[in-house]
């Protein structure tokens, strides 16, 4: 869990110099429509309020390549003093840009080259293998994932990646078949992915989801194909307890815990402000799933199991 500071309670600046007071955060969205999501604008609210109590403002970009112009205006004219940067996918180059230009910035998310400085991310891998544990408990056998959209997949998302690998070799370690789908952000995406998963698979019984904004589509989607949750269909999830607690019935998941990575964030990009030449800290965070009254014991969908095979004792009557 990560380390915990008092918040301040007075105006002070980070930096030694007088720098701009402005903190930039880099943060493109992932919207279908290309706008903010309900938990993306979480995030957004949480880094504005923890940079205010440092006498911080925000300023936002959009930009999710190196050469977006709102990122160049921002890095290049030195409008901010650090950039906070979101949505990381495994190739990033903000990050590699960043990196180069010796630009100071910390990460909520994370890769191989965002090492170079702080950041603070879920452990997405361990908590959809967490989640896989939970049903197996359970009794469930046949579990599907649910996933974010293909563009975000292959973009090369982390999260996206990470929860796929994650739900993968739990499944595997388990000795059971994985079947992973791509879903959009939407309600009519969720109902889809639920056709896909009982066209493919009708005896499945349980899917593991990080996609909170197609949650209502899968409820829907399941009533819709006579699967009544918990009773006949088990889901959990990664997702912000909001979007967990506004279903029925309330979500069984871990939570994204927002509000708490966006502080962790703007205290690192402090420290990298007083201390540029500190070692970078990284916070690695794995909430605990909280039950709440979406998953059951596995009930085998009729008609699913194998016929019992009786010895033919060769009799004659």
């Amino acid at each position: 869990m990560a380390e915990r500071t008092e918040a301040p309670t007075t105006r002070r600046t980070a930096g030694t110099g007088g720098g701009t007071h402005m903190i930039g955060l880099l943060y493109p969205p992932s919207g279908r429509k290309r706008d903010y999501t309900t938990m993306q604008l979480a995030f957004v609210g949480g880094v504005a309020e923890s940079a205010t109590a440092y006498g911080y403002d925000l300023v936002l970009s959009p930009g999710d390549t190196h050469d977006d112009p709102s990122f160049l205006r921002m890095v290049g004219d030195r409008r901010v003093d650090g950039v906070i940067v979101m949505e990381i996918r495994r190739e990033d180059d903000r990050v590699e840009y960043l990196a180069e230009a010796g630009f100071p910035f910390v990460a909520i998310g994370r890769n191989r080259r965002a090492d170079v400085a702080g950041w603070v991310d879920l452990d997405f891998a361990g908590l959809a293998g967490g989640c896989v544990q939970h049903l197996a408990d359970l009794g469930h056998r046949r579990i599907a994932f649910v996933n974010r959209s293909e563009q975000l997949f292959n973009s090369g998302y982390g999260f996206a990646r990470l929860g796929d690998e994650g739900y993968t070799e739990a499944m595997k370690k388990l000795l059971l078949t994985p079947h992973a789908y791509l879903c959009g952000d939407d309600l009519a995406s969720g109902e889809d992915v639920v056709e896909r998963i009982l066209r493919d698979d009708p005896a499945t019984t349980s899917l593991v989801t990080q996609n909170e904004a197609a949650l209502e589509g899968v409820y829907r989607g399941l009533t819709r194909n006579g699967r009544s949750v918990p009773r006949d269909f088990s889901v959990v999830g990664v997702a912000a307890s909001p979007w967990a607690e506004q279903v029925t019935p309330p979500l069984t998941a871990a939570e994204i815990p927002a509000k708490e990575m966006s502080r962790i964030a703007v205290e690192l990009m402090m420290q990298r402000l007083r201390s540029p030449d500190s070692p970078p800290r990284h916070v690695l965070l794995k909430p605990l799933i909280t039950l709440r009254a979406s998953t059951g014991r596995c009930r085998p969908v009729p008609g699913s199991e194998p016929e019992p095979e009786f010895p033919d004792f060769g009799l004659d009557f």
